[in-house]
């Protein structure tokens, strides 16, 4: 009996000892689980209270990591990313004003050269037209070997003319028109004839570009040989006339002073 009281009282104290080191080993623990000094200085539970914990689930409180950690592109960055064309790039505007001003300068170019073409032609004509000119004048001279000289002969020729003017002054239009240019032309025709053949020549070389005016003085030109020809025959005649009235009017005189002697 006294033996398993004994050992009751052994069991009791060896249960109240280990109770005793169970609490001393849980007292850290539960010293850890209080609360947070500033727990009064919160907010009461029901002011972050949610009404849609789905949207915000709860988190729990970050604790240090010793491992490192790689850093996340940001949303930002990855987004802009995204947005990034991967097709070719279009032209800029600075791109498209350098378009336009190489068009002007191309039209600028292209209407200076035009400018510049027509001129030039411009200058080429008239450097022909000057060459001809100096080339028909001087063709129009006569040659040193025939000793023709242009001065005294244009003076005489001019003289004729104006006294043709004066002969014919109180005659009709017409006539007053044609005698300084007949009496110029055969003057110039008597004078000067290697100049007047070149100046014919030359006005011949013109007139069959047009072919009536050809004809016309063809026709007239006919005319006037042929009105030559008959004057000059006339004048033969009468020439020859007045040469046989003069020879016998002679031999009548000397006959007469035959007689008389």
């Amino acid at each position: 009996m006294a033996a398993r009281v004994l050992l009751q009282r052994r069991a009791a104290a060896s249960l109240t000892a280990t109770l005793l080191a169970g609490g001393i080993v849980l007292i850290p623990a539960m010293a850890h689980a209080e609360a947070p000094s500033d727990y009064r200085s919160k907010k009461p539970i029901y002011d972050d209270f949610d009404a849609s914990p789905v949207n915000k689930p709860s988190q729990p409180p970050s604790q240090p990591s010793l491992t490192p950690t790689i850093a996340s592109p940001r949303r930002e960055d990855s987004f802009s990313v995204a947005l990034e064309p991967t097709g070719p790039r279009g032209p800029t505007p600075t791109d498209r004003l350098a378009a336009q001003i190489r068009v002007g300068r191309l039209w600028l170019y292209r209407q200076a050269s035009r400018a510049e073409d027509a001129v030039n032609a411009g200058m080429d004509r008239v450097f022909d037209l000057e060459t001809s000119f100096t080339s028909t004048l001087a063709s129009l001279a006569p040659p040193r070997e025939s000793g023709e000289r242009l001065m005294p002969g244009v003076v005489y020729v001019l003289v004729a003319a104006m006294a043709g003017s004066i002969v014919a002054r109180n005659r009709g239009f017409v006539l007053r028109t044609a005698t300084p240019l007949v009496f110029g032309v055969g003057a110039a025709w008597t004078v000067l004839p290697i100049t007047s053949r070149n100046v014919a020549d030359l006005a011949w070389r013109y007139e069959k570009r047009f072919p009536a005016v050809a004809d016309a003085h063809l026709r007239a030109r006919e005319g006037v040989e042929k009105g030559w020809h008959f004057a000059k025959v006339h004048v033969d005649v009468g020439k020859q006339k007045v040469d046989e009235a003069v020879t016998e009017a002679r031999e009548t005189i000397e006959s007469w002073i035959r007689k008389g002697k």
